[in-house]
């Protein structure tokens, strides 16, 4: 198991046919690993290359025209090794065709035992992981990138295994690679939930793991409700079935017309959906980074968490943040919070409305496409 010589000067010019990237979750960390893909592809046209992903994540890559395929790695089941005989034999069955894939180049992006050992699992002669990764994971690796900056983006930070393969010129590119017919079916979703082609449309995505990072939903209804009466745009509400009660209480204090498609839409549904919209409204998510690879406009209301290392990529206007000397924090439970949750509490309607409001204007003025502005990160944050 342990590491072979450092080679990473060499590996820049060698050639590899069959490739695997582990990133199994989580689905904002997926869409920072794109651009990896998509330099990859540029940098070995013919060669096969594989993702290995877990099954909630799954649909955002499967039938990407860059990837040969999905590799799917249940966690779930998995995690019921010793305890199930047949989640036993499911793994000792993934792992036999793991190594069997021959894959000649692994690249571990999650950085963590588990991804650690699934990469090692594989026998390839070339695994490339960071240093230093969480849980000792790069002692299963042969090859190793330094991180370098901690405040660095996560996705610059991937994308560092360009300088060791010799991709570092390719451009940065998150391509969801959405088609006609999935864009399509994204404005006509829109249109059941009231919005009318034409129209101002914005997207809001009120929902986040962490309780810290939420704003309060009576705001996220003041907000629909000015933005309506002011700009005319049409609300509509996004959300995983977990978000359904959420959503649904933010439409019930809207004096406006809202429409509320929360739980009704798959992944890449809505994604379709999110590429539709003139402008999303959303917390630091991964609805977000959906948004920036999709190339929206976005308003991204930050509090406990760092927009340099997770917010919008190389888009600081985007971010909207109260400049407080406790963020970021990175506290996921309000009952952590020592500070009444000023970062969220301070963060007031008139804010978000006139940044949001400001970029509808620009929007239907003909602005380009948001992702022509992922330029130099200098977070830009309003004083209390």
């Amino acid at each position: 198991m342990s590491p072979r010589p450092q080679q990473g000067q060499r590996l820049a010019q060698r050639r590899f046919d069959r490739i695997l990237i582990v990133k199994p979750s989580s689905l904002g960390d997926v869409v920072h690993a794109l651009p990896v893909l998509a330099g990859l592809r540029e940098r070995f046209p013919q060669a096969r290359i594989d993702w290995l992903v877990a099954p909630s994540c799954a649909p955002l890559i499967e039938n990407h025209p860059a990837l040969t395929e999905t590799v799917i790695f249940d966690r779930r089941l998995y995690g019921r090794i010793g305890r199930s005989w047949q989640a036993t034999k499911a793994f000792i069955a993934f792992m036999r065709r793991l190594r069997e894939r021959s894959y000649d180049l692994v690249i571990d992006l999650q950085g963590l035992f588990r991804s650690g050992f699934l990469t090692f699992a594989t026998r390839a002669p070339v695994r490339l992981g960071f240093r230093p990764a969480r849980e000792m994971a790069s002692v299963f690796y042969t090859h190793h990138v330094a991180i370098g900056d901690a405040d660095a983006h996560a996705a610059d930070r991937n994308y560092l295994v360009a300088n060791v393969l010799g991709f570092q010129d390719a451009p940065v590119r998150f391509d969801l690679a959405l088609t006609d017919a999935e864009r399509a079916e994204g404005k006509a979703l829109l249109q059941k939930a009231g919005a009318v082609e034409g129209n101002p449309i914005v997207g809001v995505v009120p929902g986040t793991r962490w309780e810290t990072k939420r704003w309060p939903p009576q705001r996220f209804a003041l907000a629909i409700d000015r933005l309506a009466n002011q700009t005319g745009a049409h609300c509509v509400l996004l959300g995983s079935p977990d978000e359904r009660e959420l959503c649904a209480r933010i439409a019930d204090l809207c004096e406006t017309a809202v429409g509320n498609l929360a739980g009704h839409t798959k992944l890449r549904q809505m994604a379709s959906v999110i590429a539709a919209c003139d402008v999303v409204l959303c917390h630091d998510s991964a609805p977000m980074h959906l948004a920036v690879a999709l190339g929206r406009a976005l308003v991204c209301i930050v509090g406990p968490t760092n927009p340099s290392r997770t917010g919008p990529y190389r888009r600081a206007d985007d971010v909207c943040r109260i400049k407080v000397e406790c963020s970021p924090c990175y506290l996921r439970h309000l009952h952590q919070c020592p500070h009444d949750h000023r970062c969220m509490r301070e963060l007031t309607v008139e804010h978000v409305v006139e940044r949001a409001a400001t970029l509808l204007q620009a929007v239907r003025a003909g602005a380009p496409d948001r992702r022509q502005n992922m330029t130099s990160l200098e977070i830009k944050e309003i004083s209390p």
